[in-house]
């Protein structure tokens, strides 16, 4: 049995990726911990979960643009969600937006307009495009070192 690198749960020997949490078994991350995560598998297991693993996905992608882009003041993923529960996703939408300009950072895009597509892309719920477009970005970071 292989051992998650990501959430420490075991998985059999022949899975590429782990079942719990969706990263990739068998490959190491960067030297922060950050591991590439399969697009079509979180698109997956959000609709099987019902927006569930989204929530997830959220935390988690909060906590590694934050580490790739050096932001250690920011907010935590865990924070960022409990502010999207309590303000019923309006918290999201802002969120939405700054991890666009985060993205442009990250991209070496000076005065980028990802911001204002996340946020129109979610008021027109479509999150989860937003979310394959950020870690997309991270899963690039990664791969490149």
């Amino acid at each position: 049995m292989k051992q998650c690198s990501n959430c420490g749960k075991w998985c059999e020997d022949r899975a590429q990726y782990c079942n719990s949490c969706g990263s990739p078994l068998g490959q190491s991350g960067n030297s922060a911990g950050i591991f590439v995560r399969s697009i079509p598998l979180a698109i997956v297991l959000t609709i099987i979960t019902c927006g569930i693993y989204e929530l997830y996905w959220i935390v988690k992608v909060n906590d590694e643009v934050n580490q790739l882009a050096g932001d250690r003041q920011a907010t935590t993923g865990g924070m960022v969600l409990l502010f999207i529960i309590i303000t019923c996703g309006i918290y999201g939408l802002y969120w939405y937006y700054k991890m666009g300009e985060k993205v442009d950072f990250l991209n070496n895009i000076r005065g980028g307009n990802a911001g204002i597509l996340y946020l129109i892309l979610s008021l027109f719920g479509l999150g989860i495009v937003n979310m394959c477009l950020i870690q997309d970005t991270i899963n690039k970071k990664v791969r490149l070192g």
